[in-house]
């Protein structure tokens, strides 16, 4: 009978071991609306492995790629309200919440990815505490390519894209369509390659990696590469899970976020020749913008700057001045 006590003393143990695992082990669902092919998504899935690994497995992160669990507009108030523990969003998305998510989406502001950074420095305290504000904390931030203009048609001037069927996909580029005498088309990037395919829209404003990723070459063939602004995109993660870890799984959280943001700069910044490379190879004619089509976009961005100065108040003219003091 001895053995037979020792066994099942065994197996209760085990099994209270297991549950013990069971419990120590935190789950967390992260949305993205890329991909799992983009360099976006490629940079948070190794991000989750790296968690799971510098966490010993405490914590594991299921990355759901391409719209699969929230569509774009839907992410960040998944993460406010608890339906999802992280997510990422591209900031400008959320321009009509505050004008601080729109900095980087203003056309001309920051052309280059050194000025990037800098905007991003000078910004994020503000961005930090105005998410903080919302239930959320912001892990890190990677930028897309510089964005140019997809178009069926060869373009001179902004005045080619009058009456344009225009992809508007953020408050930033309906203000362009605007300005420009676009129609603005509201369309997510889950939903570019047909609208694309059925001639939804015809010209858009974008990164070479969004033109590659839904394969535009196959319905448009100019891209002008203006270099107008640098969008980014944000990894948040809801204030609430993040204060529910223990403080050795915060500290390896922010430790491999910080690890993913550096490897994402530089990713960025090398896939952006990669993609017109790859572009051209499919048939897409690089353009560099005429002298009279930069100008044109110059003047867009002054407008738009200037909005968003008036709606920024002193707080953003402080940003900026900031910024413009690094340059």
């Amino acid at each position: 009978m001895k053995p037979r006590f020792l066994a099942l003393g065994a197996l209760a143990a085990s099994t209270l071991l297991a549950c013990g695992v069971s419990l120590a082990q935190t789950k967390w669902d992260l949305p993205t609306a890329y991909p799992a092919t983009n360099f976006h998504t490629e940079n948070i899935t190794q991000f989750a492995k790296d968690v799971d690994t510098a966490t010993g497995g405490k914590l594991k992160i299921s990355v759901h790629a391409n719209a699969s669990l929230f569509k774009a507009p839907e992410i960040k108030r998944a993460v406010q309200s608890s339906q999802a523990q992280a997510g990422e969003i591209l900031l400008a998305n959320y321009a009509n919440e505050n004008p601080l998510y729109a900095l980087d989406g203003v056309p001309f502001v920051a052309a280059s990815y050194p000025e990037a950074r800098r905007l991003y420095d000078a910004s994020k305290p503000a961005m930090e505490k105005l998410l903080a504000a919302q239930g959320i904390k912001l892990l890190f931030s990677v930028p897309w390519a510089p964005q140019g203009i997809f178009t069926k048609r060869e373009i001179n001037s902004v005045g080619d894209l009058r009456g344009i069927k225009w992809r508007a996909y953020s408050p930033a580029t309906a203000k362009i369509a605007e300005l420009i005498g676009a129609q603005p088309v509201q369309i997510q990037q889950a939903e570019l390659s047909a609208a694309m395919a059925t001639g939804v829209i015809e010209s858009y404003m974008s990164s070479g990696s969004t033109g590659y990723d839904t394969k535009t070459y196959e319905h448009i063939k100019n891209f002008y590469d203006t270099q107008a602004w640098i969008p980014k995109n944000a990894v948040l993660v809801n204030l609430k899970a993040f204060n529910a870890l223990e403080p050795a799984t915060q500290a390896a959280l922010l430790k491999t976020a910080a690890e993913a943001e550096t490897r994402g700069w530089k990713v960025a910044e090398e896939k952006n020749a990669e993609y017109k490379r790859l572009l051209t190879e499919r048939g897409m004619k690089i353009h560099k913008p005429s002298a009279k089509l930069d100008a044109d976009m110059r003047q867009v961005g002054a407008v738009m700057q200037a909005d968003w100065l008036k709606v920024a108040g002193p707080d953003g003219a402080a940003i900026l001045d900031a910024y413009k003091a690094k340059k």
